[in-house]
């Protein structure tokens, strides 16, 4: 039985607003960030090769323009490879932890309006890290919440394994955090690990999915961080 595989790719560096969580940032990226969109095409190109792999023609991606960029400049580098790519198809379901009605506020920003608002309490110490943590505003999520909706939408789209067929590749371009949580619902990671991890910019993340449901690292490098400290994505 052929497995499928998942790549996951986080967005490239980007116009980043200083101080504010990522999310629903519209910003594109930089020079720097469209070199490494580049970059992971030929990546790609390489791992699809080396392991003989068929490549989904249906290329996924958030709606942040940084994400969709990647995916196109990946694209791009992947079609001169003679990799062809029918559709890059983007789903809200792939978009980074959203804050609701916060959206795009830096931390400070966030913290006032909720100390000015007699409904809320005090957010607790290192909220933006926390696991389970819901803002109180409409629209909100956790990091949990994002990371169960990925982890759906990876379930949803990457199809399952088959007896006839080559293993075959399907490319997910998103968000670092919310990425992190699909794994762990996936099983990948524990819940203490996703706090030490991060991604690099535009470097593929391989997951492997099994007839059986499971799922497993499979290639790419999870990037360390130091524990405690407040990522903005």
């Amino acid at each position: 039985m052929s497995p499928r595989y998942a790549a996951l790719v986080r967005h490239g560096a980007y116009h980043q607003r200083a101080g504010a969580p990522s999310a629903l940032q519209p910003f594109p990226l930089t020079d720097e960030g469209e070199e490494q969109a580049r970059a992971c095409g030929d990546e790609l190109a390489a791992h699809i090769a080396r392991d003989g792999l068929d490549l989904d023609p249906v290329v996924h991606c958030s709606c942040q323009l940084r994400a969709w960029q990647t995916a196109t400049l990946a694209c791009e580098t992947l079609g001169r490879h003679g990799l062809r790519i029918a559709e890059i198809r983007q789903s809200p379901a792939l978009a980074e932890r959203g804050l609701g009605s916060a959206a795009n506020l830096t931390l400070a920003e966030i913290e006032a309006v909720l100390a000015a608002d007699p409904r809320f309490a005090p957010p607790p110490p290192g909220w933006k890290s926390d696991n389970y943590y819901r803002l109180p505003l409409q629209g909100a999520e956790s990091m949990e919440d994002a990371g169960k909706r990925v982890a759906a939408y990876l379930r949803q789209t990457i199809g399952r394994p088959s007896p006839n067929e080559n293993p075959r590749l399907t490319l997910y371009f998103g968000h670092g955090a919310a990425f992190r949580h699909a794994a762990h619902q996936l099983g990948v990671l524990t819940l203490d690990a996703v706090a030490d991890l991060s991604m690099f910019h535009a470097r593929p993340l391989h997951l492997c999915y099994m007839a059986d449901g499971t799922w497993s690292h499979y290639g790419g490098d999870w990037k360390q961080r130091a524990r405690g400290r407040t990522g903005l994505d």
